[in-house]
C-alpha cells in the first residue's frame, strides 16, 4: 500500500532480536567436522569439501541485519462501513535495514464477523519486483487464517491486503498481526514482531421503517408532523365561521358567499416531536447469524433503533437514546444529520449486561423525560423488571410504545425431560405479562419493519387528544 502510515511497532535496539537458525548450526558443524577429520587423517579432499560450507557461511554473514522488521495495520479508507459492505485492510511489513529480507512470514488474526474472502501480497511501496499473490478463501474458512510468505528488499514495504465482507455491526478488530524474517541466506531469523490490533467500525444496517401516523403530542410549534390540534399548517381540518384573529388569506369565499357569512379554512398545526428510544439491554437471546442470517435480540434492537432514529431525524424531530441496564448510557436529544451519525456511533457499544439491581432509578433518576415525548421501548420482555418499568412509565402519563424484539423463531431447548414443558410454560407466562401490560395501556407490538408502528401510533395519538376524565 503506497503511502503507509507510521508503524505501531517501536524501533528495536540494533542487532537485538536475531538468532541463528538450524541451517547455520548444521553448516558450521559440517564444516568443522570435515576440517578436523581432514587434519587428523591427513586427507586434503576432506578439507576441500569443507571449504564451500565455510566460505558460503562466511559470505552469507558478511552483512548482518541491525534492525527488526516493522509491522503495522492500515484499515481501508472507503468511508463508513455498513453490515454487508466490503471491508478492506492491509498488514504492512517494512524493511528499515540495510540488508534484504530473504523470507518474511506474515500472519494476522481477524474478527470472525469480518469474512475475509481474498488475501495476498499485491505490491510494494518502493520496489517494482514485489511478489503478487492473491488467494481466495475456501468455503467456511477465512482467507486470513493462514501464514503468508514473501520477501522484502531493503528500504521497502510490502502489504498483505485483506478483502471481504462485514457480517455484523460493532467494533471488530483486525489483528494482532505478526511477522518473522529470515535473512543472510536463511542463516539468521528474527523474533516475532507483533503489532496491536486496529478496530474497524461496522454500522448497523438500517431496516426499512416508515411511520406515517401523527405523533401523540409535540413540544415545538413548527415541524414536520400534522398534529391533531388546530393551528397554522398545511393539513386541512375543515371550514368554520370567521373569528377575530383569523387571517384574511384563510377565508373560503365560496362557502362564505353560499352561507352569506364569512368562513375560513381551518388547518392543523405542523409540530416537531421528541422521540426517546429506550433500549432494554438486561438480557440477550437467540444466536446472531450476521447480515442475512438469524437475528438475536441485540441485532433486532440495534437495527430497529437505527431505523427509527433515521426516520424521525429525517423528518426534523429530536431523538434521544437511553439504555435500560446497569450502564445507563444515554444520548442527549438533538436533531439533524450529525445526530444520526452520533446515534450510529453510540449503537456500536451496545452490549447485553445483566444486573441483580433495579436500574429504573439509575436510568430515569437524573433524566426528566418530556411529558410530550414519545417513548419507544425496544425490549425482549425476558426480565420482569422490564415489564415493571413499562408499567411505571404508563402510570406516570408517558406515551409509551413497547416493541417486542424477541425472535419469533426462538427454538426451545433440546434437552430431554421437562425442558420443553418448561419452555411452553414460560411462553404462556410471557403472553400473560404482555396482556397485563396492554391492560395498563402499554401497546406491545413485534418489530416488523416498515409500518409496524403505524396502528400503535394512531391509537396513542387518539388517546392523547381524548378529553381527560376527572380533570386528569
Amino acid at each position: 500500500m503506497t503511502g503507509s502510515t507510521v508503524p505501531h511497532a517501536a524501533e528495536p535496539e540494533p542487532a537485538a532480536g536475531w538468532a541463528p537458525t538450524r541451517a547455520l548450526g548444521r553448516a558450521v558443524l559440517l564444516a568443522g567436522l570435515l576440517l578436523v577429520a581432514g587434519v587428523l587423517l591427513g586427507r586434503v579432499d576432506l578439507i576441500v569439501l569443507a571449504a564451500p560450507f565455510a566460505l558460503g557461511t562466511a559470505y552469507a554473514l558478511r552483512r548482518r541485519p541491525t534492525a527488526l522488521p516493522q509491522v503495522w495495520i492500515s484499515p481501508g479508507d472507503d468511508g463508513p462501513l455498513v453490515e454487508g459492505g466490503d471491508v478492506a485492510a492491509a498488514v504492512s511489513v517494512g524493511n528499515p535495514d540495510t540488508v534484504d529480507y530473504d523470507l518474511v512470514v506474515v500472519r494476522s488474526r481477524v474478527s470472525p464477523w469480518l469474512r475475509i474472502d481474498r488475501a495476498g501480497f499485491a505490491g510494494t511501496a518502493s520496489a517494482d519486483d514485489a511478489p503478487t499473490a492473491v488467494e481466495a478463501a475456501p468455503a467456511g474458512r477465512s482467507a486470513a487464517d493462514r501464514p503468508f510468505v514473501t520477501s522484502v528488499p531493503t528500504g521497502a514495504a510490502v502489504d498483505l491486503e485483506l478483502a471481504g465482507r462485514a457480517l455484523r455491526w460493532g467494533r471488530h478488530p483486525v489483528g494482532p498481526a505478526g511477522a518473522r524474517v529470515a535473512t543472510a541466506g536463511g542463516l539468521l531469523v528474527s523474533r516475532a514482531v507483533i503489532t496491536e490490533p486496529v478496530g474497524v467500525r461496522v454500522y448497523p444496517r438500517t431496516e426499512p421503517f416508515e411511520a406515517v401516523e401523527a405523533m401523540p403530542r409535540a413540544a415545538g410549534l413548527v415541524g414536520a408532523h400534522h398534529s391533531r390540534r388546530p393551528g397554522e399548517g398545511g393539513e386541512l381540518a375543515g371550514v368554520r365561521i370567521f373569528a377575530p384573529g383569523d387571517r384574511l388569506r384563510r377565508i373560503d369565499w365560496r362557502v362564505s358567499l353560499r352561507a352569506r357569512q364569512l368562513h375560513v379554512a381551518a388547518t392543523l398545526s405542523d409540530r416537531d416531536a421528541e422521540v426517546v428510544v429506550l433500549l432494554d439491554v438486561l438480557a440477550e437471546a437467540g444466536r446472531s447469524g450476521g447480515v442475512g442470517g438469524a437475528a438475536s435480540v441485540l441485532d433486532t434492537t440495534v437495527r430497529a433503533t437505527a431505523a427509527i432514529a433515521e426516520h424521525y431525524l429525517h423528518r426534523g424531530d429530536r431523538v434521544s437514546l437511553l439504555e435500560y441496564g446497569p450502564g445507563a448510557r444515554r444520548l442527549r436529544p438533538a436533531a439533524g444529520r450529525r445526530q444520526y451519525l452520533t446515534v450510529l456511533e453510540w449503537l456500536l457499544d451496545v452490549r447485553a449486561d445483566s444486573s441483580p439491581h433495579e436500574p429504573y432509578d439509575q436510568v430515569f433518576g437524573p433524566q426528566l423525560l418530556s411529558s410530550d415525548a414519545l417513548v419507544v421501548v425496544l425490549t425482549p420482555l425476558l426480565d420482569e423488571r422490564s415489564a415493571q418499568m413499562l408499567a411505571r412509565l404508563a402510570r406516570a402519563g408517558r406515551f409509551v410504545v413497547a416493541v417486542d424484539t424477541l425472535p419469533a423463531d426462538l427454538a426451545p431447548p433440546k434437552d430431554r425431560g421437562w425442558a420443553e414443558v418448561a419452555y411452553r410454560l414460560w411462553r404462556l407466562d410471557r403472553e400473560t405479562m404482555i396482556g397485563q401490560l396492554r391492560e395498563h395501556g402499554v401497546p406491545v407490538v413485534p418489530w416488523a419493519g416498515a409500518g409496524s408502528l403505524d396502528q400503535v401510533l394512531r391509537d396513542v395519538a387518539r388517546l392523547a387528544t381524548a378529553p381527560r376524565v376527572g380533570g386528569r
